[in-house]
């Protein structure tokens, strides 16, 4: 795997299992190329599981979709869930996109509603700027200063919603990205790329069972939602390209993010709550989050970040089981002056890290602001954090821990990690201010802000309710015998 060396560059034969995974991906993509006639007297079935199941069906063809990689399905994905929102009283309806490239701009859901993607069924996102309607920026964020105009309308977004599901049997969305991260990287844009997927105030959402692939920016953004489910993801992006997150649940209450593979320009999964001034007005946390069977690859930054964007307070967050390699860090919690908010009551453990940078770091320095009217004495409380059972080789360094002089980082525990060094360790290998801890059974020995003493950091046994949610058995019609 890619090693970090000291230039920041790495080698290219370390890459080479990234880029065959990728490839295997791009390839099963182009194989979807050719358009089947469809045949509706040869249904046949595939089973899936998920929150609801639909008491209503159709295909995007009925509604005079093309798969052909060229025609712009935009008005059939509109006009079929219009369509289908008459039925959400009625059991609910159902959208099945079928094997075939589907290329379409925007296009918003409904309650009630299941979007269902068929294995070789890809959505391709058109790269015509126009069909990305400009939207007014979050209210928890405020309008950036770098992007005046708002932001570029998603590929597929629900607001207000209550019952969604995207799933499939791993059919894929593909967001065609390039275009947009050039034109980013030459600083041309006056609003904000477009995201992948991006819900909106919504009860009961589920995304499960597809692929994603070269977002514009982040993949799935969940954001001031409940009972939030995203289970069997896999998400590629070019692990050069910046903003192309793959999971983050923003101001969000009981969420559930497992069994998902991710490979980014940047953080797996980012974990958030509003900027600065704008989200310690709007007042709106994420909490009781679990992540739980995550794989990793982001080269330029986290497996799992906290913030940096975390004004309205992040807690009761649960990382377990997590495999990360030649990533920048593990779990990472950023903040900065002017944040406010609070990181706190945060459970990691069972983490298997290859070829990092970092294993543990918690900065107070992120420099970043959407504009000049924050408060720089709103300074973020960092309270409770526990991390055991972590096993990471091929490590630069150890650990990086940076609270403000009048407001340190608090109840920090480290227990049971053992971190085996580069050929090129950093030194020191622990760079610790203004945090207050302990550890146990910690190597290398942390500084002495980690007094060792025999403990076993927390990891709480209850369960949240999201936990508790059990997916019913879903069929969802075939076109194809064997598709």
């Amino acid at each position: 795997m890619l090693a970090f060396l000291e230039s920041g560059r790495y080698h290219y034969l370390e890459i080479f299992t990234a880029l065959v995974f990728v490839g295997s991906i791009s390839v099963g993509i182009a194989e979807s190329r050719n358009v089947q006639i469809f045949n509706k007297d040869s249904y046949n079935a595939v089973n899936y599981a998920a929150i609801n199941c639909r008491k209503h069906t159709a295909f995007l063809t009925d509604f005079g979709g093309v798969g052909d990689g060229k025609t712009l399905n935009t008005k059939a994905f509109q006009a079929a869930i219009a369509n289908l929102s008459q039925y959400a009283d009625d059991g609910g309806a159902e959208l099945i996109v079928p094997a075939g490239k589907w290329l379409t701009g925007s296009f918003n859901l409904t309650s009630h509603f299941t979007l269902f993607l068929h294995r070789g069924a890809t959505i391709l996102a058109s790269q015509n700027e126009a069909d990305f309607p400009i939207i007014a920026a979050l209210p928890s964020f405020g309008v950036e200063k770098d992007f005046p105009d708002g932001r570029f309308s998603s590929l597929i977004r629900g607001i207000n919603l209550t019952d969604v599901v995207i799933t499939g049997n791993n059919g894929t969305i593909d967001g065609q990205g390039a275009p947009w991260w050039d034109k980013f990287e030459k600083g041309l844009f006056k609003a904000s790329r477009p995201l992948l997927i991006d819900i909106m105030y919504t009860d009961q959402l589920q995304i499960s069972n597809i692929t994603l692939v070269n977002s514009p920016s982040w993949h799935v953004h969940p954001v001031y939602c409940s009972n939030v489910l995203v289970q069997g993801v896999t998400i590629i992006a070019p692990v050069e390209v910046p903003n192309t997150d793959g999971i983050n649940p923003n101001s969000c209450t009981n969420t559930r993010i497992e069994d998902c593979y991710i490979v980014s320009g940047d953080d797996c999964i980012a974990i958030k709550s509003g900027w600065d001034q704008y989200g310690i007005k709007f007042g709106m946390p994420t909490k009781d989050v679990v992540v739980r069977r995550l794989t990793c690859i982001s080269p330029q930054s986290a497996g799992i970040a906290l913030g940096s964007e975390m004004s309205g307070g992040i807690e009761n967050v649960r990382v377990e089981d997590i495999t990360a390699f030649t990533s920048q860090s593990a779990v990472r919690i950023k903040t900065a002056p002017g944040r406010g908010g609070y990181v706190k009551d945060i459970f990691v453990r069972r983490m298997t890290l290859q070829t990092m940078k970092y294993v543990f770091w918690i900065s107070g320095n992120y420099k970043t602001h959407p504009d000049d009217g924050f408060d720089p004495n709103a300074l973020a409380e960092i309270k409770n954090i526990n991390y055991r059972d972590i096993v990471a080789r091929n490590v630069n360094m150890s650990g990086a821990f940076d609270g403000f002089p009048t407001n340190h980082f608090t109840g920090i525990c480290m227990s049971n990690v053992t971190i085996q060094l580069s050929q090129t360790p950093k030194k020191p290998q622990w760079n610790c201010s203004n945090v207050e801890g302990v550890s146990s059974h910690v190597t290398p020995t942390p500084c002495s802000l980690f007094p060792e003493k025999p403990v076993d950091c927390t990891f709480p046994e209850d369960k949240l309710p999201i936990e508790s949610i059990h997916l019913k058995t879903c069929t969802a019609k075939r076109v194809f015998p064997g598709v």
